[in-house]
């Protein structure tokens, strides 16, 4: 009885102490807005030659459980980087649609029409994960440039309001 005592005190304590690092390691929607700005003026400054870095699942557009990626919406709505689904680059994307028939690569390209563009809300899976969750994208134009970039996290309780306040 001691022996077992002894492990749940020390598994307790480890999950608390684990707990924090867990959460710190999800992006947040903060985190979401300024890392596409950063990719926007990158890709303003770099031009085409820096998609590659957009495309490197371990470089320093993945964060956080989520990614930068750099879309084209003409002629249709169509990746030009992935770090995770590279097989996307390229594709049609405009009848891609969510599980409840939510054409969302169509929706990003709308938001970006906005000055400081948008947030799209859609389920997809997370990375590794076959079943869909809420994910909630932010995509904004590249001034001068047929391009976009975005990114997103999985939320189950920001409301678009709050996200909406956080980019004007």
């Amino acid at each position: 009885m001691k022996k077992l005592s002894t492990v749940l005190v020390c598994a307790v304590i480890l999950l608390f102490t684990c707990l924090p690092v867990h959460a710190g390691e999800q992006a947040t929607a903060q985190e979401v807005i300024q890392k596409v700005y950063e990719a926007v003026e990158y890709i303003s400054k770099a031009g085409e030659s820096g998609f590659s870095e957009f495309n490197d699942s371990n470089g320093k557009w993945v964060w956080g459980g989520t990614y930068v990626f750099i879309m084209k919406c003409e002629p249709f709505p169509s990746l030009v980087t992935h770090p995770i689904k590279p097989k996307l680059i390229g594709k049609d994307l405009s009848k891609l649609k969510d599980k409840t028939g939510n054409y969302f690569f169509i929706q990003l390209c709308e938001a970006t029409t906005k000055l400081k563009g948008g947030w799209v809300e859609y389920l997809w899976p997370k990375p590794g994960e076959k079943e869909t969750s809420r994910k909630l994208s932010y995509c904004r134009q590249i001034p001068g440039t047929p391009y976009q970039a975005g990114a997103g996290i999985y939320d189950e309780s920001i409301s678009m309001e709050e996200l909406n306040k956080m980019i004007k």
